[in-house]
C-alpha cells in the first residue's frame, strides 16, 4: 500500500465515501427485494370474481344451536387399548338438562376478588 492510500484511509473523506457505498448497497438489496416480491406475487392465484363468491343458502343463514351435549364413553376392557384401535369419540345430545348458569351474584370467574356468591 501507498502513502497516499493511507492518507486517504485515515482523512474524514474516506467515512463519506464508505456511507456512500454501504447506502448505494443497501438501496440495490431494497429494489431487489421488491422485484422479487412482484415474482412471487404474478405466480399466485388471482383473486375469485364476484360469482366465484360464496353465496348464502337459499334457506337463509345457518343459526347457532345452543343445546347441552355428553361425551360418548370410552370402552372399558382389560387390555389397555392405544389410539389406532379407538374408533371416534365424538358426543351426543343430553337430552334434559340445562346449560349451567353463574349463581346469581357471583363474579363468574376464578379467583376475581368479588363478593362471590351470596
Amino acid at each position: 500500500m501507498t502513502s497516499a492510500w493511507m492518507e486517504m484511509a485515515a482523512s474524514p473523506g474516506a467515512a463519506g465515501v464508505g456511507l456512500i457505498v454501504a447506502g448505494v448497497v443497501v438501496v440495490a438489496l431494497l429494489i431487489g427485494a421488491f422485484a422479487y416480491g412482484v415474482r412471487v406475487k404474478k405466480r399466485e392465484p388471482a383473486p375469485p370474481l364476484p360469482d366465484e363468491q360464496p353465496r348464502l343458502p337459499d334457506e337463509g343463514p345457518v343459526r347457532e344451536v345452543r343445546e347441552s351435549r355428553e361425551p360418548e364413553e370410552v370402552p372399558r376392557s382389560d387390555e389397555r387399548a392405544l389410539p389406532h384401535e379407538l374408533r371416534h369419540q365424538g358426543s351426543r345430545s343430553a337430552p334434559g338438562r340445562e346449560r349451567p348458569r353463574w349463581d346469581e351474584g357471583s363474579s363468574g370467574s376464578f379467583g376475581s376478588g368479588g363478593p362471590g356468591a351470596r
